[in-house]
């Protein structure tokens, strides 16, 4: 999940848990590339010498790895599993491995509905601030590896978009998330096709940047261009202007995308977080010593996508049942809004919301430890200005959000119309399936926690829970049973 916060080089900020994340960085000797809540891991070995001073990005570093970035080069081709775990000590993953994971190939033949369902005639609309400026060529390296059809991209620049300077970390780190975020939507659901909105001021904790997405989003809305917006991108609540007095009025303002989204039919997914049952407070740097949730994910009109971690082995296949994402980069972001309160389709698990919204909805990959594969060749991956294209690796939010964005479009395109506002449906598959109803396509996730950052969080249990909503997802089944009812 990304926000442009402010640059700041590899120390631990006040409120971090400076030992847990030093000595994770150490443990693993994992060379990190870290934006805004979007973990990316450079594929080689660090130099042994390698000083902070001498090559730590200025950039915003993700939470709980501190210490030094090391400076390394990217790999020219992805590598197997187990080479990442005898490189790096971590699990890597390809979106192959990810449609195994999730039972997706039944869909892509026909075999679990009787007809090829890849998201074909529905879209994606992904926005990012400033965007990629080699997302194309990006994309179509991307699908070469992986034998994928190139889709049809859109880019659509609302405002007056900057020239991408890869001299600016803010704009290299958009560019990853872009980069991200275009690739796993389209791998999910290979057939749609893919808005990508650049906006040109940065989302920022508050209201900075918010005002051109939702606008962006809006307009594509009105002209009938979107089925699915994905959003991996947030703030915390607290962190809008008249929060602390109780005028909620600044971030309430900025809905209207969302209203419209409903009225027509659009489904709008957020990324929970990276942070688990914290998140960050104004300054970006320090985490709230205390529970807090991000909006737009809180809100009840869009469905909040938390994340879990996959075991697998080179073909896809499960090894263990997924668990919560809490890997020491990061956490599977829940919990309960300051600000909204429990939507009707929550009833169902008011003992576990209480009155208040609770997120996620539902979790997909998000993993540091289990991440994935992603092509860029933009300037400014590793070094200000300097151009290294090749393969790298990322998790958190931002990963599981796209992925669902294309679920969401497979599911759109079963049903022969949008869905729009998922979470009724997907409450009603989340009860049947607790209640032992076969076929919802609903996959609990009963271990693991999401605390972090020295506050404690939420188990995982079965049925409904703070850390990874409803769990997660068989797609074959999941996909026609969500069709069916939205």
């Amino acid at each position: 999940m990304f926000s442009s916060r402010s640059a700041h080089r590899a120390a631990s900020p006040p409120g971090r848990a400076a030992s847990r994340g030093r000595s994770t960085l150490l443990r693993t000797g994992l060379p990190v590339v870290a934006v805004g809540g979007l973990a990316a891991l450079s594929m080689a070995v660090p130099a042994a010498s390698v000083t902070a001073a001498s090559t730590a990005r200025v950039s915003y570093v993700h939470p709980d790895v501190v210490g030094p970035i090391l400076k390394t080069s990217q790999f020219p081709a992805p590598v197997t599993t187990a080479e990442c775990q005898a490189e790096l000590g971590i699990n890597c993953y390809t979106p192959v491995q990810y449609r195994v994971a999730y039972n997706l190939n039944p869909l892509y033949s026909g075999a679990a509905t009787g007809r090829a369902i890849t998201g074909a005639g529905e879209t994606i609309v992904i926005v990012d601030s400033f965007g990629s400026p080699t997302i194309a060529s990006d994309l179509h390296t991307f699908d070469t590896q992986f034998g994928f059809p190139d889709p049809v991209l859109q880019i659509d620049k609302f405002g007056n978009v900057p020239p991408f300077d890869p001299t600016n970390s803010t704009m290299v780190g958009w560019a990853e998330e872009t980069s991200l975020d275009v690739e796993y939507a389209h791998s999910i659901a290979p057939g749609a096709k893919i808005i990508l909105a650049e906006t040109p001021v940065a989302e920022t904790e508050g209201t900075t940047g918010f005002p051109e997405m939702m606008a962006a989003e809006d307009s594509l809305i009105k002209s009938g261009q979107a089925d699915v917006i994905s959003q991996s991108f947030g703030a915390t609540e607290n962190t809008f202007p008249g929060f602390s007095s109780g005028n909620f009025s600044s971030l309430l303002d900025l809905r209207y995308a969302f209203k419209d989204a409903a009225a027509h039919g659009v489904t709008v997914l957020a990324g929970s977080g990276d942070e688990g049952v914290t998140n960050f407070e104004s300054d970006g740097e320090t985490l709230y010593p205390m529970r807090v949730t991000s909006w737009p994910a809180s809100d009840p009109l869009v469905t909040a996508v938390g994340g879990t971690q996959l075991d697998l082995d080179q073909a896809g296949n499960k090894l263990e049942p997924d668990v919560v994402w809490n890997d020491g980069f990061g956490a599977s972001g829940g919990g309960t809004s300051a600000i909204f309160s429990r939507p009707l389709y929550q009833i169902g698990v008011s003992k576990v919301v209480g009155k208040s919204r609770g997120v996620p909805d539902i979790s997909m990959s998000a993993a540091v430890n289990g991440g994935a594969w992603v092509y860029m060749s933009f300037a400014g991956i590793e070094s200000p200005g300097v151009s290294d294209p090749g393969w790298y690796i990322f998790g958190g939010t931002s990963e599981a959000t796209p992925i669902m964005s294309g679920i969401v479009a497979l599911a759109d395109q079963q049903a022969g119309h949008r869905l729009g506002l998922i979470n009724p449906a997907l409450y009603l598959l989340g009860g049947l399936q607790k209640a032992g109803v076969p076929g919802t396509g609903i996959v609990s996730v009963t271990s693991g926690n999401n605390s972090f950052g020295g506050v404690t969080g939420f188990n995982a249990t079965a049925g409904y829970n703070l850390a990874t909503g409803w769990g997660t997802i068989n797609a074959a089944k999941f996909v026609p049973a969500l069709a069916r009812l939205g």
